[in-house]
């Protein structure tokens, strides 16, 4: 580590790993598909890692991160670096090559279900969730961390390798339950994981590690007075290990709350904190007894957005920190996970937007230079550039804003439209229906491909998109569902399709960003006011509705999602944006009503995510999101009937507000954890503060390969009739199906048909 009189030290938390060109990912796949040997696949891993962490020490970080790479997800290689294979998994773990093994825990087979796929604390990222039960043990398999870690030294490169903690560990993994016993507390096994972490400790001093990092953004959210007892217990504990490097303990994502003053009393050498999330005072810092013997990593740079610093005022910052914490490294608030590689690669962005973005090469540069400036002052090159983020206002979108008035965010009651939808859709109890993509063919991502460059006519891609939507229509036809979708065949992704076409939002060609596996987005950026142009999806879903007379849903994406999902704008409060972006879906929704839709899905899975972690700020989230949803889906008439697509929560505030959206129709994300969800409808729904509109629980997890039998789909969905009652049922898978191949989707949309029909049968009430 950095001697504090040779100058401030400077580092980041964590690094893009999917590859500058999206390297691991086309290795993946086709490593899946067959056509890469095991060897191939291994090789691009070890040279992405060796590029990374020589360029990132060429940059004149003092520290460099290292273990951040990842084949699949990082929480995943942490609980197997500790032995935490779950029981299901185990009988397979020794007959199977250990990558091949790892791939099984992360994508399942038909005969066996994946680990769940979780979102990761409030972020647009989704790991796959570890399995504990009381039985489990732990055991420690360093073998990939220590390779990469000989392999920089090789290099005269020091790492600094990164974990999660113990406590953030067990508190993302699901926990195990015994039918008929209380809910296991996974915090029980922590006794049994500390001497682990002990054991890795001794490992990497011996290798010659002069520093550990553990992150703990579990501790970022709020936490029970026994979770904090148990945080203070093990960092007691593993501060006084032996022989161990120093610790570094993060808190990214957030406010680092009471676990700050827990870290600071014990004997851990140094503490991050995400700076850039929650911008503590430094005379408040100054009051937590202890903190100013320990280094602080002061995230300054935000590891989450794509705007450049103002450097001035963040030098002040850091100068005012320094007075407190005289022993700083300047350094990002989380991983650069979350942002693309490199803005320079970018060639169309305006310039006057494209000055004041960072990617991560960029932000690495931030730190670098932050903390040169730091120890001798600003250099006369930071004068040349400017630091004040300019945003693009238009007159007519701001008195659009100014003169939204509380009946456009209303509609008629419930049971008026109900009865109203009823008589025009004439639909059966528990419809069958998808929540929207169909997979894509290599022929129609080349038809985008050759459009874009300018080589393929507009009529001519038509012609191709219509043929693909009318075989989708043909072939939801003869699966019998009873309400369509297009198949969104001519979206590259849900928020980028639409981000293309609004006004106000900037779209990258290589901002590839990894959302899980090889799956990665290019999320938009919103650098000015919002507004529609033209209409974006009306001329697909009306080609689609004039070839069949079953209803097929218009599908757009929800306001709060569009923000959730971009790099948002940071002038104003999200919610004045969030107003801007639900009158332009609003106007989509409008016209889509015009041309004869009947049923329009306004997806918004974000809801849930941007919920804040802690309880300060989340009444006033929620009352802000739940206006822009209603803003974008009450200006049309009662015949016509909106759904949504979100994720679940058990929160009691987030339940509420799913009502609150008064949605016609929700869908329900729960995959492997219906259960929970079917039994949280059914104690809302006796309580009276449930969910009294449809509803549709996803019955089957849209991202796996696994295709679900009649019978199981058949038990899921009686036990959701109990808890909603047949009426207010729909079936659906929990997602949509653009990753799925043909032959997972067909067979399982048809047992999906089937079983729905067995309901109709079977309950009197649904007749």
């Amino acid at each position: 580590m950095v001697n504090v009189t040779d100058g401030y030290g400077s580092s980041i938390l964590g690094y893009p790993r999917i590859g500058p060109h999206r390297e691991l990912k086309r290795a993946l796949e086709s490593y899946w598909h067959g056509s890469l040997s095991r060897e191939e696949l291994l090789e691009v891993g070890r040279d992405i890692q060796e590029q990374q962490f020589s360029e990132l020490a060429a940059t004149g970080l003092t520290q460099v991160p290292g273990n951040t790479f990842s084949f699949y997800d990082h929480v995943l290689d942490n609980a197997l670096m500790f032995g935490a294979v779950p029981k299901r998994f185990q009988p397979h773990q020794d007959a199977m090559d250990p990558l091949d093994f790892y791939f099984l825990m992360a994508r399942g087979r038909p005969d066996l279900p994946p680990l769940e796929l979780v979102r990761y604390i409030n972020t647009n990222y989704h790991y796959r969730q570890p399995e504990l039960d009381a039985e489990t043990d732990f055991s420690l398999h360093p073998e990939a961390l220590l390779d990469e870690f000989d392999r920089a030294k090789a290099h005269d490169i020091e790492l600094r390798p990164v974990m999660l903690g113990p406590l953030s560990l067990l508190l993302l993994s699901k926990a195990g339950q015994v039918p008929g016993e209380a809910q296991f507390d996974t915090l029980t096994l922590l006794d049994k994981l500390l001497p682990v972490y002990e054991e890795l400790f001794e490992i990497l001093a011996k290798r010659g590690a002069t520093c550990v990092q553990l992150d703990e953004p579990a501790f970022t959210s709020e936490r029970t007075e026994a979770e904090l007892a148990a945080f203070e217990r093990a960092y007691q504990r593993l501060s006084k290990a032996p022989l161990r490097p120093r610790m570094l303990v993060t808190g990214q994502y957030g406010d680092f709350g009471p676990a700050l003053a827990i870290l600071a009393a014990s004997n851990v050498e140094a503490i991050g904190l995400d700076l850039a999330s929650h911008r503590i005072r430094p005379e408040e810092l100054a009051e937590v007894p202890g903190i100013r013997r320990k280094r602080l990593y002061a995230g300054v740079i935000s590891g989450r957005n794509v705007w450049r610093a103002d450097r001035y005022v963040t030098l002040e910052y850091l100068n005012e920190l320094a007075k407190v914490c005289p022993d700083l490294v300047v350094s990002t608030g989380s991983t650069l996970l979350h942002v693309p590689y490199d803005l320079l690669v970018e060639y169309d962005i305006e310039g006057n937007v494209a000055d004041r973005l960072a990617f991560a090469k960029q932000k690495v540069g931030e730190v670098v230079s932050l903390a040169k400036a730091l120890t001798e002052g600003p250099s006369d090159k930071w004068r040349k550039r400017p630091t004040v983020v300019h945003f693009k206002q238009k007159h007519a979108v701001r008195q659009r804003v100014y003169a939204i008035t509380p009946d456009m965010r209303e509609r008629e009651p419930y049971e008026q439209r109900r009865i109203a939808q009823q008589a025009k859709l004439n639909l059966p109890s528990v419809p069958a229906t998808t929540l929207g993509s169909f997979p894509q063919t290599d022929r129609i991502r080349q038809a985008r491909y050759e459009l874009g460059e300018g080589r393929l006519s507009y009529d001519e891609y038509r012609k191709r998109i219509e043929a693909e939507i009318e075989a989708t229509i043909r072939l939801q036809e003869d699966i019998g569902l009873d309400v369509l979708v297009h198949g969104e065949h001519e979206r590259n992704d849900m928020i980028q399709y639409f981000a293309e076409l609004l006004d106000g939002f900037a779209t990258t060609h290589f901002g590839w960003v990894q959302v899980y596996g090889s799956r990665c987005v290019r999320p938009p950026i919103i650098y000015g006011d919002v507004s529609r142009p033209a209409p974006m999806s009306v001329e697909w879903i009306t080609y689609a509705q004039s070839l069949t007379d079953r209803p097929v849903k218009g599908m757009v994406t929800g306001p709060v999602t569009m923000i959730a999902r971009s790099f948002v704008r940071q002038d104003q409060p999200l919610h004045e944006t969030a107003d801007q972006v639900a009158l332009a879906i609003r106007d989509e929704v409008v016209d889509l009503e015009r041309a004869g839709i009947a049923i329009i899905q306004v997806d918004e899975p974000a809801i849930r995510e941007m919920l804040p972690l802690r309880d300060v700020g989340r009444a006033e989230y929620l009352r802000w999101a739940v206006g822009a949803f209603r803003l974008a889906t009450s200006g049309v008439q009662p015949e016509t009937q909106i759904h949504t697509h979100i994720g679940y929560s058990g929160r009691a505030e987030v339940v509420g507000a799913i009502e609150q959206l008064d949605a016609d129709v929700t869908a329900i994300v729960a995959t492997r954890s219906i259960e929970w969800v079917l039994k949280a409808l059914k104690e809302d729904c006796a309580s009276g503060h449930g969910l009294s509109h449809g509803v549709g629980p996803g019955v089957y997890e849209s991202r796996s390969a696994r295709i679900p039998d009649i019978d199981e789909l058949d038990e899921l969905l009686t036990a959701a009739a109990e808890a909603v009652t047949p009426e207010r049922l729909w079936a659906n898978p929990d997602g949509g199906l653009k990753t799925r191949h043909g032959w997972q989707l067909e067979p399982s949309l048809r047992n999906l048909v089937a079983a729905a029909r067995r309901i109709r049968r079977r309950i009197p009430t649904a007749e």
